[in-house]
């Protein structure tokens, strides 16, 4: 079966619940939609706002209280929010990932070894049991490795021991200001560069119940995992899994029973969280955005701009200010297209107003390096 380029974009809308909000609880929308990008507070949000019909923001809050919704450093060696239940195979799947990155190099630089981080991985999860702020971590640190090694030494343990975000208080659960707690009920942390076998497996079945139909590099680019593992796990799967052929004629996999609306099905417009987990979960980006668009949301930084989503394509970007949202489109949108965002961002803005009016404003530096010739509206 091969699936047009449309037709992967609308599968890729319906797994992520971007065709139509759906009536789920923050933990059940988390855990359909796999994992929710997290580097700004408000992020996770704002895209269960896109996501779900609704959404009342104290019920996230509620959920990371709880911990029945975890923030920590996975996929992409980035900060998401995922289900509780799935956090251990997410973490064991991105063992050998943490270990080349977290203890590679710049931990060497401190005199230290991955030896030296097995060692003190149960020692730092014992400390954080109860919720430690990021000074009362580095003092640990400090105590443990001394003043000239405790920067590049909690910089590896901090992504890759077993620890979760703790909540730190309003506008939204997480300030930019860290605190960590040990992951509930971690045991023994895995070590080492081997891949778990069943950790790599559950995490390319939930991304491609999330995110699919994906290709090997698509599932590698997800995850920031290596190919080999991957296409090797996904051969083993067997009726698991179905081959689809891609648009360019490429392998896709994805679950035999996984809906595929059809490629005509109307996708209203929304207005997207930085990082949204669909503008980074690809190795083919394509499929959501332009070509020619995507040096203008993704920063070579690695920032990624909060974006309008219109027929189920970036058409441009968006920011909150004093007078309204501002929205800047790439290219001419129709009166009709105008008025739907304009009843999003009214929207929007009514949900941001208890919280953070002017959210992601220590990004607007980026609108003036935006080429001219897009059309901006106050919605």
């Amino acid at each position: 079966m091969t699936i047009t380029a449309r037709g992967l974009n609308r599968a890729t809308l319906g797994r992520q619940l971007l065709l139509e909000r759906a009536p789920l609880s923050v933990p059940d929308g988390v855990r359909r939609v796999v994992a929710l990008q997290a580097q700004h507070p408000a992020s996770p949000y704002v895209a269960l706002w896109n996501r779900l019909s609704d959404f009342v923001p104290a019920e996230l809050d509620a959920a990371f209280t709880e911990r029945t919704v975890v923030k920590a450093t996975l996929m992409r060696i980035t900060l998401h929010a995922v289900h509780a239940e799935d956090y251990p195979a997410f973490r064991a799947a991105m063992q050998p990932t943490l270990y080349a990155s977290r203890l590679g190099a710049r931990f060497a630089v401190a005199g230290l070894t991955p030896a030296d981080a097995e060692e003190l991985v149960p020692e730092l999860l014992a400390f954080a049991r109860s919720p430690r702020t990021s000074a009362q971590m580095q003092a640990w640190a400090e105590e443990r490795l001394g003043a000239g090694r405790k920067e590049s030494g909690w910089w590896g343990l901090k992504a890759y021991a077993p620890l979760h975000h703790a909540p730190t208080g309003p506008p939204w659960s997480f300030g930019h200001r860290p605190s960590f707690v040990a992951a509930a009920g971690s045991g023994p942390a895995p070590t080492g560069r081997v891949v778990d076998a069943r950790a790599l497996r559950t995490l390319i079945l939930r991304f491609l119940a999330g995110f699919g139909p994906a290709s090997v590099a698509d599932v590698a680019q997800f995850a920031m995992v290596q190919r080999g593992p991957v296409r090797a796990a996904l051969q083993a799967m067997g009726d698991a899994v179905e081959q689809l052929r891609g648009p360019d004629g490429s392998t896709l996999f994805d679950l035999p029973d996984a809906p595929r609306p059809p490629a005509g099905t109307p996708a209203p417009p929304r207005l997207m969280a930085m990082w949204d987990s669909i503008l980074l979960a690809y190795a083919d980006r394509g499929r959501v955005i332009p070509p020619e668009y995507r040096p203008r949301v993704i920063r070579r930084n690695g920032d990624v701009l909060p974006t309008l989503l219109v027929d189920g394509y970036v058409a441009g970007v968006w920011r909150p200010t004093a007078d309204g949202v501002e929205a800047t489109a790439f290219h001419p949108l129709p009166a009709a297209t105008w008025d739907a965002l304009a009843a999003e961002a009214r929207s929007l803005t009514a949900f941001l107003g208890d919280r953070e009016a002017q959210v992601y404003s220590r990004y607007h530096h980026w609108w003036a390096k935006l080429p001219g010739g897009g059309e901006v509206r106050m919605l």
